[in-house]
């Protein structure tokens, strides 16, 4: 998933702030004590001050991030700031095993499929309710597949519906997915056009998520503003740029959650999330930079969780776009970047270089493809016989917030147009706000962008089909934004959806991977290692290679 540009503080008042960090680390100084328990107040003052100690009252997470979500409609969100949110709000049929891509049973309690994979049959789980009181059942599970699926249905609004395409092929007749059967009103049947190896993994994605047909109805444009779904948390209220707000659903089918309310706080600024967590104003921050984390390890006043680099960052050439449709130019540009410096600047220890889009901890990783080392002589002789001996003007898009893939997205930027200098290239930075890059990223309006991928589902078809595949080289929310096409990758990718056995897929991959290499539409940077600071206290917490988890289990103690 793709985990107005706002102002940064200057490097002095950066420095300053980081040295009062250090400083009251250092003098056992720590400012306001952070604490669980807090007053709630009403859904209007969930603020910062929500993170002050209170002896009395709800217990109450504050969780700080470097942006805001652009939706809470599921199925209508690319990015991990939106479902980071949604997946405490909705479920999915099944889900994955706290830490894992394993699937286990969710919404559905079991299910079953034929031989061939073509034919897929769940048993519900009964007695849950959605947030407004109505019933789960196969209705609603019908409901929202079919929305999903028809452009014609009267409900298929709000967005793109992006991620559905991505994992099922399409739309309409497009759709791998050609029929949901209501078999009973606890048991629904899903009938496919061809096998699809990753289908049940697919369905563990938090984008598919079973909304609740009533509200969807009510108003489906603005589903995303007042979400409702069956999870362990209901929405209150949302101030866009500043904070979302969830409570406790009493009722969930699993118990309580252990948080009675949870906030969601966008605080775009590295160092100013981590003066907001020092000083108790949140209780946990993602986003972290190799500094900041530097910092918050020497206080020794936190908790420090890592997820698995189960993600790339990288730079895309729109390959419709000259020159970048001149593969001469693409691997010029490869050989023009020193990744490796990169990621010691900008990731230390937490990045490794990227050679392919499937990190190394996926299965199928194919580490012996065409490498691509730092060879600024090799880049100009290469622009050369392009026909650009003397380089050109360009535009080089980058992202205006931390992603787990990549933390500091506009230094890094900075980076690579002074390595694109050193042969010729001059490249001036474009940036926007973040539902604005990722809506013009989508279609295609970039020359060159950084952009990344936190995988879904542990599956090597949620990179390689999503991000590069034809099929998904079309706005208006493309997946892959190098707009790339190369008719023998789309047949290997699809054959390997269609096969079930993972070693003859692992080959399948491989050979994916080569073929890329070879083309270079994009510029491999890195895969991370993406810390969470808590305070101390906090429990239960287990991090998802997703990106995100369901905080149900979580605890908040003094």
């Amino acid at each position: 998933m793709r985990y107005p540009v706002r102002k940064r503080p200057s490097a002095r008042v950066a420095v300053l702030a980081l040295a009062a960090l250090v400083l009251a680390a250092c003098t056992g100084g720590n400012g306001a004590q952070p604490t669980g328990q807090q007053e709630a107040g009403t859904s209007e003052q969930a603020s910062s001050s929500e993170s002050a100690a209170q002896s009395q009252g709800p217990v109450t997470l504050v969780w700080g991030r470097g942006a805001d979500s652009t939706s809470l409609d599921p199925i209508n969100v690319t990015d991990g700031e939106s479902i980071k949110v949604t997946n405490q709000i909705f479920e999915t049929l099944v889900r994955y095993k706290p830490g894992s891509t394993e699937v286990e049973p969710a919404l559905a309690t079991e299910w079953s499929h034929n031989a061939d994979g073509t034919e897929w049959t769940f048993k519900l789980r009964q007695g849950v309710k959605f947030h407004d009181g109505t019933e789960f059942n196969a209705e609603a599970v019908k409901f929202n597949f079919d929305r999903w699926r028809f452009t014609d249905n009267p409900y298929h609004k709000g967005g793109e519906f992006a991620y559905y395409a991505y994992m099922f092929g399409g739309f309409d007749d497009a759709s791998v997915i050609k029929e949901v059967q209501v078999v009973d009103p606890y048991t629904v049947k899903f009938i496919l056009s061809r096998p699809l190896a990753p289908f049940l993994s697919n369905l563990a994605m938090p984008m598919f998520a079973i909304a609740s047909p009533e509200a969807v109805k009510a108003d489906p444009e603005n589903f995303g503003m007042k979400p409702v779904g069956t999870g362990p948390f209901k929405f209150v209220s949302w101030q866009k740029g500043d904070s979302i707000t969830l409570e406790a659903n009493p009722d969930y089918w699993e118990g309580k959650p252990q948080i009675d309310r949870l906030i969601y706080r966008s605080i775009p600024d590295n160092n100013a999330r981590l003066l907001a967590l020092q000083a108790g104003d949140i209780d946990v921050m993602d986003g972290v930079s190799p500094q900041n984390l530097a910092i918050a390890e020497a206080m020794g006043q936190f908790d420090i969780h890592y997820r698995p680099a189960m993600n790339v960052g990288y730079l895309a050439m729109n390959t419709e776009k000259k020159p970048f449709d001149n593969p001469l130019v693409r691997k010029a540009i490869n050989h023009a970047i020193n990744k490796e410096a990169i990621i010691q600047a900008f990731y230390g220890s937490l990045g490794e270089p990227a050679v392919t889009p499937v990190p190394p901890v996926m299965w199928s990783h194919n580490p012996n493809v065409t490498k691509y080392e730092y060879n600024p002589e090799k880049a100009k002789e290469l622009l050369a016989q392009a026909g650009y001996p003397n380089g050109f003007q360009t535009e080089l898009w980058a992202m205006p917030v931390p992603r787990p893939y990549m933390p500091q997205p506009m230094d890094i930027a900075v980076a690579i147009v002074n390595d694109l200098k050193k042969v010729g290239i001059d490249a001036q930075i474009v940036s926007y706000d973040w539902p604005t890059y990722l809506a013009k990223t989508g279609m295609g309006e970039h020359t060159m962008a950084l952009l990344g991928w936190v995988g879904d589902n542990g599956d090597p078809d949620n990179f390689l089909y999503v991000l590069l595949d034809k099929d998904n080289a079309k706005g208006p929310d493309a997946g892959n934004i190098a707009f790339y096409k190369n008719d023998e990758l789309h047949e290997i990718l699809i054959e390997a959806q269609q096969n079930p056995d993972q070693e003859a897929r692992t080959r399948l991959y491989e050979r994916a991977q080569e073929i890329i290499a070879n083309d270079a539409p994009w510029v491999p940077l890195a895969h991370a290692k993406a810390p969470i600071i808590m305070r101390k206290g906090i429990s239960g917490y287990v991090p998802s290679p997703t990106g995100s988890e369901p905080l149900t289990k979580v605890q908040v103690s003094r």
